[in-house]
């Protein structure tokens, strides 16, 4: 794997877009223009890589655009030593990017070709605190909850009642919600009770959130 001028150039680039685009948060750009997106597509894609655009990475699933990933990353509030679980691992350039906000990361993947491809690239870069698994991502990782911030990169029909109960109070969840199209919602626990605080957000596109584990 190398990053070259040109790679570091074009993610320049990337950065000012995403600026012009209403992301504000300096930690996240700077994350963003330090991780080579580059190295969680499949070679085909290189040249487009920084593209504020999504690319197939197998298994039906993308790597989300990066104006996604700043814009999810951002209504998160990550500080240092969160710890947050990620639901959807897919390419693993999301959790790459918590991780070097500072955050400890449990990632879930379903798909175990995904799985096992981003947890070899993710323990390459060494980039922090990030545990891969291969599991449900409806039903959590329950036996490290609870958890600061819990942050879903599939459009869910309904919000899982698991993750919210996974989230310690005061704790915040951000998940697309809706059939063809997703609102973004940020839900924060108020209480042991689970009763929670919903704010709404812009809408976007997600590939869906599925039960289950796909096993090779």
């Amino acid at each position: 794997m190398t990053d070259t001028y040109r790679h570091k150039g074009m993610r320049r680039k990337l950065v000012e877009q995403l600026s012009a685009k209403g992301i504000r948060d300096e930690q996240i750009l700077n994350a963003i223009g330090t991780l080579p997106r580059h190295f969680f597509l499949d070679k085909a894609f290189e040249e487009w890589a920084y593209q504020d655009k999504p690319f197939p990475i197998g298994n039906e699933q993308t790597i989300s655009q990066p104006y996604t990933v700043a814009y999810q990353t951002s209504l998160l509030e990550v500080k240092k030593r969160d710890k947050i679980l990620e639901i959807g691992t897919g390419s693993g350039y999301q959790a790459g990017i918590l991780a070097m906000l500072g955050a400890r990361v449990y990632t879930i993947e379903r798909q175990e070709l995904l799985h096992r491809r981003a947890k070899k690239l993710l323990d390459q870069l060494q980039l922090g605190n990030i545990r891969c698994y291969l599991r449900d991502g409806y039903k959590g990782l329950p036996e490290f909850a609870p958890f600061d911030k819990i942050l879903v990169t599939a459009g869910a029909p309904e919000i899982p009642e698991p993750l919210l109960l996974q989230l310690k109070v005061g704790g915040q969840l951000v998940i697309p919600v809706g059939e063809k199209a997703q609102k973004m919602l940020r839900l924060t626990r108020l209480n042991k009770a689970g009763d929670v605080e919903t704010e709404k957000f812009a809408d976007f596109k997600f590939v869906p959130f599925l039960k289950g584990i796909n096993k090779v």
